[in-house]
């Protein structure tokens, strides 16, 4: 104890004002019992022991930690001081190597340094098992990479395994949406992904994430690469309510309220006008919304409708640029459950935009298949905008709406125009595939937009 205070006092009078320089190292493994990448482990003793050159602690070790292969039992884990103890409560396989990666569960006491990459390898046989096997997962709807996912491997080829049994080998994926597997037998394997919701590793929820490979890959010393696409066979409901409407105190507004979609008083050219009304509607006559120019002459050509949730009223007329409008609706046009109508007539004023307001495009395509029905896709905040089966290596629009624009293009198998989902495991069947353009489209207004786009 005196000697620790002489040291402390010695070191305290060369350290300058502010205390040194702070610790940014990570630990370092510098011994383990048994030996680190032994072979002929047959027998282990109480613990097996992991020593650094400093003092480490533990971080969320059971969720951090992957044992491959898989054990019945998760070991026990524990630091102390300089030390990590790991204790396995199964009998060890014969002929098989095992690995133990800390990914980032292990750090030093003082400033937090991440131990990175600690793994922890021996063999039961006469061989370490050296071999690998990589590949990324794509989510097929958007093209998007995914880190979330974990990567699953099963000795038992049937499809029924990834429902029923534990993985053999999994791995998490790097934030690339990359894997890879180190230390594999060779041999085949059944190959998943899924989300990371299924903490029992298993497929047990068609509304997860989810992706399979159509065989079994074979494990050798050149093993392949590839790349699984990840689907949800079913989509979870969000949003949703099965909640009667709210019924309204005897003095509260019932008027019948909606919001029209004009941009900043201007319709756009290329859409329709629509109407969203608050509640759902009951009656609606198309004939009491009328469509007049600016002498209240009535217009030809236009037709209004009501959606099938009976929310959102749609005029439809193949609009002119410049253009003033007036449309009326009359006071009894529509009413809820409640006979709730507008409060009074009311005219909507506005003009049309200018074609000026538009951008041309000519988007050139270079490797682009045209046998796998590619189907060209403008998307904004996750949304898709427009969909165009593209018939030829180029698309051209006179007028598009400015912005920035995610592009992708759906491989549309069953020519529906739409993505369409896999099927696991009754009937199987991969998803329809997105190819996620990197880089994304800007067009500018009165402007002519020209790209090429490689593929």
């Amino acid at each position: 104890m005196v000697l620790r205070i002489v040291v402390l006092t010695s070191c305290a009078n060369i350290i300058p004002p502010g205390g040194g320089p702070i610790d940014s190292l990570p630990p370092r493994l510098v011994i383990t019992s048994p030996k680190d990448s032994a072979i002929g482990v047959s027998v282990l003793p109480q613990n097996i022991n992991l020593m650094f050159d400093e003092y480490v602690t533990l971080d969320n070790v059971l969720s951090a930690l992957i044992v491959s292969p898989t054990l019945p039992h998760s070991p026990l884990v524990d630091s102390k001081l300089r030390n990590v103890t790991i204790r396995i409560k199964d009998t060890l396989e014969p002929n098989t190597t095992y690995s133990f990666n800390f990914g980032n569960a292990i750090k030093d006491v003082n400033e937090g340094n991440i131990a990175r990459g600690i793994t922890y390898i021996f063999s039961t046989g006469r061989t370490i098992d050296y071999n690998t096997y990589g590949g990324k997962i794509l989510l097929a709807e958007t093209g998007k990479v995914d880190s979330s996912m974990i990567v699953v491997l099963h000795k038992n080829l049937s499809d029924t395994a990834i429902i029923k049994l534990r993985p053999r080998y999994y791995t998490r994926l790097n934030g690339s949406g990359e894997f890879m597997f180190h230390n594999l037998p060779a041999g085949d394997f059944s190959v998943y992904a899924i989300g990371k919701e299924s903490f029992a590793k298993k497929y047990d929820d068609s509304t997860l994430l989810f992706a399979f490979r159509n065989s079994p890959v074979s494990i050798s010393a050149n093993t392949i690469t590839d790349t699984l696409y990840a689907f949800e066979a079913f989509k979870r409901k969000t949003g949703t309510s099965s909640l009667s409407p709210v019924k309204l105190p005897g003095n509260a507004d019932k008027r019948l309220r909606y919001t029209v979609d004009l941009d900043a008083g201007k319709q756009d050219l290329l859409n329709d006008m629509n109407l969203l009304f608050t509640r759902k509607l009951t009656s609606f006559d198309s004939t009491k919304f009328v469509l007049y120019d600016t002498n209240y002459n009535r217009i030809q050509g236009y037709r209004v409708s009501l959606d099938t949730n009976k929310t959102k009223v749609t005029l439809k007329y193949k609009w002119k640029e410049a253009t003033p409008f007036s449309l009326l609706i009359a006071k009894d046009a529509v009413a809820d459950s409640g006979g709730n109508t507008l409060s009074k007539a009311d005219t909507i004023r506005f003009f049309t935009k200018k074609e000026t307001d538009y951008g041309s495009i000519r988007l050139r395509f270079t490797n682009l298949t045209l046998s796998k029905n590619p189907v060209l896709q403008f998307v904004q905040n996750d949304k898709i905008i427009e969909s165009f089966p593209l018939t030829q290596a180029e698309l051209s629009r006179k007028m598009y709406r400015p912005g920035t624009y995610d592009l992708r293009i759906l491989f549309d198998t069953n020519k529906n125009g739409i993505w369409d989902t896999g099927r696991f495991p009754a009937n199987k069947q991969q998803p329809e595939i997105v190819f996620l353009i990197p880089k994304q489209l800007v067009i500018r207004s009165n402007w002519d937009n020209e790209v090429t786009i490689e593929l």
